[in-house]
């Protein structure tokens, strides 16, 4: 299936804004119009392209200069429904791949003229998805970008030929005129000066270290559209079936998920009631919760509830220029570790590893890639479950409506928690794995449905703990808070005109621990923007307005600190301010240990 535009504009209308159609005489601020901005004459015309980014830190990485290789150039105009752009990766000749590199990014950099709305795309390699992203959306004078991703954690991958796959669903007509030229390259970091690790007086297993063998959990090719798997609703349940190595001692499953279409503001829509009860059939509802439920032969064996990721031309287009939200151009991947499983897949037997959404509606692209561990002094390894619990998520909704305004309070929380061992050439390992969510949206209608207010917390607590009969191999606690406040009014709606105001606050905060037996770490992020817009559309065309976004990046570890604080206004940078070293330090750590 083809990747369909993404700018879903979060404008809250009763029926779609489009030129066929009239709108009603009720102000419902409920759908979402497809929108795309003009040069119009209260922006100044740059005379030269503007430089989009998504503010994030530096990648940390050797001092040493990289070995760098161009693995694909391609422009994509009329690429929508069509097969991936695909390219023979070959281990670069004039890198030294016969050892592990010290760091390994992936530079994805594009460049767009014209006008087109926002597009999903995605990178594979060998079927294993290094990179989800959303192109920016361009401007008549034209537009360029870049997104640097660490990729380190596919190092096994780099070593062999595959075959390199990119999908961006694009279309190019008389309207539609952005074609995305884009470059991806990979940069190999090679550090001679890295101190080996003292050799263990038992021999132990690196649990920091890179896989050793990476299995897709996607489509294969040849296909039409993304390597990602559509999930259209709550009973849609996408699988495949894989084998795992015999000799695997540990198993990670890295998940990328994004969401479109009638679900790409699902954190905004309203209970089914209210959309009964006003006659609104014909728009997105099932309430705002969403959870990504991952099984193994059918058995629940860890959750992802979603990052609210706002794409390039979502809620206002106007906001993200060139300031782009959290997580548009690097959609975050989740971690799920269920080694504690891996007893009942040693069998060397073909095993069905799915995912499904709740509650979802029409879209949701989901994929992952299985992380295996292996025991190079051993044919075969053994394991047992020894403890599980994953009982269903609890929910409640407290709702009160009349007519078209009202208020509504969704909330919802999960436990999971697994043990397992396993038993290698290293000994036997036990392995807890645990997750725990939080979540509450309350959401209000006003004006006659004219009003919407959406203000969203979701809190995620998960961690690792693994011990070897000599001592504690490794550990790993991590706490993300997902903060969402929006405000949107719809005014002066005459025949196929309106004024939509928009304010969005949108965070990222995450605290994490991790710990080994060369030592430990902390760190702390802090993302926070705040966004305030307004705009006239005729039509689906954006016809006058203005956006900006203020956004504060705060990382602190053991390792550093890195801070920056940036605002925007309508295309230009008020200020930009970056600091490599914080005055006061934070107790990162306080609050993050847990027993077993």
């Amino acid at each position: 299936m083809g990747s369909p535009p993404l700018s879903l504009l979060f404008s809250l209308l009763l029926l779609l804004l489009l030129s066929v159609l009239t709108l009603p005489t009720s102000n419902a601020a409920l759908h979402r119009a497809k929108l795309l901005t003009s040069e119009f004459s209260a922006v100044r015309r740059p005379s030269s392209p503007t430089t989009y980014f998504e503010v994030t830190r530096p990648i940390p990485l050797p001092k040493t200069k990289p070995c760098s290789t161009l693995v694909l150039r391609h422009d994509f105009g009329n690429t929508y429904s069509k097969p991936p752009v695909t390219a023979l990766y070959e281990p670069p000749s004039h890198c030294p791949l016969h050892r592990p590199p010290s760091a390994v990014v992936l530079e994805w950099s594009a460049a767009c003229r014209g006008r087109q709305f926002d597009r999903i795309f995605g990178v594979w390699l060998g079927g294993v998805e290094l990179l989800r992203s959303c192109t920016a959306e361009p401007r008549a004078t034209g537009i360029v970008w870049t997104v640097k991703k660490d990729v380190t954690r596919y190092s096994s991958l780099f070593a062999q030929p595959h075959t390199l796959a990119v999908y961006l669903g694009n279309l190019v007509d008389q309207t539609y005129t952005g074609v995305y030229h884009v470059n991806v390259s990979l940069h190999f970091f090679f550090d001679s000066s890295t101190p080996r690790r003292p050799p263990a007086a038992i021999p132990v297993p690196d649990f920091a270290s890179p896989a050793d063998l990476i299995l897709p959990i996607s489509r294969s090719l040849p296909l039409d559209g993304g390597l990602w798997f559509p999930v259209q609703n709550s009973s849609d349940f996408q699988k495949k079936e894989l084998t795992v190595p015999a000799n695997t001692y540990r198993a990670v499953l890295e998940v990328y998920v994004s969401f479109h279409q009638s679900d790409e503001f699902w954190y905004g829509n309203p209970p089914n009631d209210y959309i009964l009860a006003n006659n609104l059939t014909n728009l997105p509802g099932n309430g705002p919760f969403r959870e990504v439920t991952l099984r193994l032969d059918g058995k629940v064996m860890g959750a992802v509830w979603p990052f609210t990721v706002i794409y390039t031309g979502g809620v206002n287009p106007l906001l993200w220029r060139p300031i782009t939200g959290i997580g548009s151009f690097d959609l975050p991947s989740y971690d799920i570790e269920i080694t504690p499983f891996l007893g009942k897949v040693l069998d060397g037997k073909p095993h069905e590893f799915g995912f499904g959404v709740t509650d979802a509606l029409d879209t949701w692209y989901i994929d992952a890639n299985l992380h295996l561990w292996l025991d190079s002094k051993s044919s075969c390894t053994a394991g047992n479950l020894i403890k599980y619990e994953a009982p269903e998520f609890t929910s409640s909704l407290i709702s009160k409506f009349k007519g078209l305004d009202g208020r509504f309070k969704t909330t919802a929380s999960r436990q999971i928690s697994m043990t397992g061992w396993v038993k290698s050439s290293y000994g036997k390992i036990t392995t807890h794995f645990f997750q725990r969510f939080d979540y509450e949206n309350q959401m209000q209608f006003a004006g006659n449905g004219s009003i919407q207010v959406v203000k969203q917390t979701i809190d995620s607590n998960h961690g690792t703990y693994t011990k070897h009969p000599s001592s504690i191999l490794y550990s790993e606690q991590v706490h993300q808070n997902f903060p969402l406040y929006m405000y949107t009014e719809t005014t002066d709606q005459v025949n196929d005109t309106y004024s939509l105001v928009s304010n969005v606050t949108l965070g990222f905060n995450e605290k994490k621990f991790s710990g080994e037996r060369f030592g430990f770490s902390f760190s702390s992020l802090r993302n926070l923007q705040n966004c305030q817009g307004n705009m006239g559309v005729k039509g689906n065309l954006v016809t006058g307005g203005s956006g900006s976004t203020q956004q504060e990046y705060r990382y602190e570890s053991t390792g550093g600190c890195y801070f920056r604080n940036v605002s925007s206004s309508n295309y230009t940078i008020l200020y930009d301010e970056i600091e490599e070293s914080c005055a006061e330090a934070s107790p990162l750590g306080a609050g993050l240990f847990f027993r077993w």
